[in-house]
C-alpha cells in the first residue's frame, strides 16, 4: 500500500483542478493561473467572505515531508513587510488521487507578467530611461529582501509582476527559489539577474550596441566579474541609479 500511494504520488505532474471545485471546504477555484516545477496556482474565492486568493498546490514529488511548502511559507512570512513579496495567508491539506496534496493560501495579485508587458511594448522593448525605472523599482524591492538576510534566487521576466505602471513600476515577485540558506553567492546571483533583466527589457543583444552609455554602464556586456565589480548588492546598484547622472 505504502508503495502504491509512493508511486502514484510521484506520477503527479499535472492537478487540473476543474472551476468550480471547492479545496480544503472554503477555497472555490475560479481558475489555473500559472504552474511551473514545484506545482500549479490557482485563483479561487474564499467562502464566505468572497475575497480572492492564490492558491499554490504541490506536486507530492517536489514536496518531500512538506520541505518546498514549508521553506516558501516561512521565507514569505519573513518577507511580509518587503512591499514586492507577495503577502502569505495559510496553508491547508488536500486529498487528491489518495494522496495528501499541501497547498498555500496568498494575496490574489491582478497585474501582468513582465514578459508579457514587454511584448506589447513598441518594438517589444522599453526605451533605457524606462529600463532604469524598472530596474530601480525592482532594486530596492530586492534591496528590502537582502536586507532580512534572504534572496530571490531565480529573478527573470517571467518571475515579475506589473500591478500599475506610471511614473514608476509597482512589481510584485513570484516563485522565490530554494537553494538553501542564504549565503553572499545568492546575494550576488540576485544582482546578477537584476541586470539581465534590463539588458532584456531595453532590447537585447540585438539593440545593446546602439545604447547609451548609462545603460552599457550599467550591464557591462552582462559580464559577470565586471557588474560584480562595480555593484555587489542591490543597495549599491539601488544607490549608483539614484546618483545617476544622465548624458
Amino acid at each position: 500500500m505504502g508503495k502504491t500511494s509512493y508511486s502514484s504520488g510521484h506520477a503527479i505532474d499535472s492537478f487540473d483542478i476543474k472551476p468550480g471545485r471547492i479545496l480544503a471546504r472554503k477555497y472555490e477555484v475560479i481558475e489555473l493561473i500559472g504552474g511551473g516545477w514545484e506545482g500549479e496556482v490557482y485563483l479561487v474565492k474564499e467562502h464566505p467572505t468572497d475575497i480572492e486568493r492564490a492558491v499554490k498546490l504541490f506536486y507530492p514529488k517536489r514536496n518531500p515531508r512538506d520541505t518546498t511548502a514549508n521553506f516558501n511559507a516561512r521565507k514569505l512570512h519573513k518577507l511580509r513587510h518587503c512591499p514586492i513579496a507577495i503577502q502569505y495567508h495559510t496553508r491547508e491539506t488536500i486529498t487528491y488521487r489518495g494522496m495528501p496534496i499541501t497547498l498555500l493560501v496568498s494575496e490574489f495579485v491582478e497585474g501582468e507578467l513582465l514578459s508579457s508587458f514587454l511584448k506589447r511594448q513598441p518594438g517589444r522593448r522599453l526605451t533605457p530611461f524606462q529600463g532604469l525605472h524598472l530596474l530601480h523599482a525592482l532594486t530596492l524591492g530586492i534591496e528590502c529582501i537582502h536586507q532580512m538576510k534572504e534572496y530571490h534566487g531565480d529573478l527573470h521576466t517571467e518571475n515579475v509582476m506589473i500591478r500599475r505602471y506610471g511614473l514608476g513600476f509597482d512589481l510584485k515577485l513570484l516563485d522565490f527559489y530554494h537553494w538553501g540558506a542564504p549565503r553572499p553567492e545568492n546575494i550576488h546571483e540576485d544582482v546578477i539577474d537584476l541586470v539581465r533583466i534590463l539588458y532584456e527589457a531595453v532590447g537585447g543583444q540585438k539593440h545593446y550596441k546602439h545604447q547609451p552609455p548609462e545603460i552599457k554602464a550599467i550591464c557591462r556586456g552582462l559580464k559577470r566579474s565586471l557588474i560584480l565589480k562595480q555593484f555587489r548588492t542591490a543597495g549599491q546598484l539601488r544607490q549608483y541609479l539614484e546618483t545617476l547622472t544622465w548624458q
